[in-house]
């Protein structure tokens, strides 16, 4: 029996993935792959979607929360953390309404870290904000085994870190939100829009199908800025690019059946595609809830005849990025 042992080492990420869009997402939101970064982290995660429009940016990955339904956003980065990507992390977080903000990054400054930190310090208690360096570890000449070293977390007395606690309390926006989305859905029933629907949550979109994958209506309910709209949502997985463009095609004739001047690529150049429509509305004005949900009843009616049949009928083709074929990875 030999004595020597291996000796490991840290060895480069981008030996392993050239390109963070094209082959690191893609990779950490495999079904298998995925858990891995939950364990480290202490939370249960399922992938919902990624490359998430959020204006004119993507988020890389939207995750749920399985224990609680809350949904994760994850900012990844080959490379040392920089206020480009904190910005963007935050403004994800806040735009799709995240209990939790993971940043991945092989190299992280001080400075990012202590951010961090003081953010989960400082916060009200809705949010929790990870920091994780991604690693890649070899045993002489063993298959890399990849590392979700955490090095900043919420405190584990604090209130956000149960993620999956039933007894997590919510922001009275996102309880707004809620009773909102439970009052439109109950219209969409009583006036028989929908035969079925899926139910309300606390956030500021409520989806509804229109019977192709990768392709939805979403209505929003925007608390900051004070509008409700809807929108037709494409995916940019399922060629995004040429539904809009085929959809555009028809433009006047979609136009005319709804009664309205729709924004076209509303989503200003983001891999995912949207139409879309809005109007003002402060849900904190209750009395006026009637007309903004007749409004919004009215107009997912509309969206539903005039996009359902179109959408079905789209030639899509390449619709799945092409990805590294790799090999599983070990966990260090």
């Amino acid at each position: 029996m030999s004595n020597t042992l291996g000796v490991m080492k840290l060895i480069e990420v981008r030996d392993y993935w050239r390109n963070e869009a094209q082959h690191f997402t893609p990779w950490l939101a495999g079904e298998e792959n995925l858990p891995l970064l939950g364990e480290a982290l202490g939370i249960e995660l399922e992938v919902e979607d990624i490359e998430v429009s959020v204006g004119p940016y993507s988020a890389d990955i939207l995750a749920r929360d399985t224990g609680s339904g809350d949904y994760v956003v994850i900012e990844n980065q080959l490379g040392k953390t920089n206020h480009d990507h904190l910005g963007k992390a935050i403004t994800y977080g806040a735009a799709l309404d995240a209990a939790a903000i993971v940043w991945i990054a092989t190299d992280f400054s001080d400075e990012h870290k202590r951010g961090l930190d003081w953010l989960n310090d400082n916060s009200s208690g809705e949010v929790a904000f990870f920091g994780v360096r991604l690693e890649l570890w070899q045993i002489d000449d063993s298959r890399p085994a990849v590392r979700f070293n955490v090095i900043s977390r919420p405190p584990e007395t604090g209130p956000v870190f149960a993620l999956g606690g039933s007894g997590k309390p919510i922001s009275e926006r996102k309880k707004l939100q809620g009773e909102f989305w439970s009052a439109f859905r109950t219209r969409l029933l009583e006036e028989r829009v929908l035969t079925s629907a899926r139910k309300a949550r606390p956030q500021y979109w409520y989806t509804i199908a229109l019977g192709r994958t990768g392709i939805t209506l979403s209505t929003v309910a925007n608390t900051t800025e004070n509008w409700i709209g809807i929108r037709v949502y494409m995916r940019s997985k399922y060629n995004a690019e040429g539904a809009l463009r085929q959809l555009m095609t028809q433009r006047e004739s979609i136009e005319s059946e709804i009664g309205a001047q729709l924004e076209w690529d509303a989503s200003g150049g983001a891999m995912d595609k949207t139409i879309a429509l809005k109007r003002s509305a402060d849900l904190r004005k209750r009395d006026e809830w009637p007309e903004y949900l007749s409004w919004l009843v009215d107009m997912t009616a509309k969206f539903r005849k005039a996009f359902m049949n179109r959408v079905k009928s789209l030639e899509l083709e390449g619709s799945e990025e092409e990805s590294l074929d790799e090999a599983e990875l070990p966990v260090a």
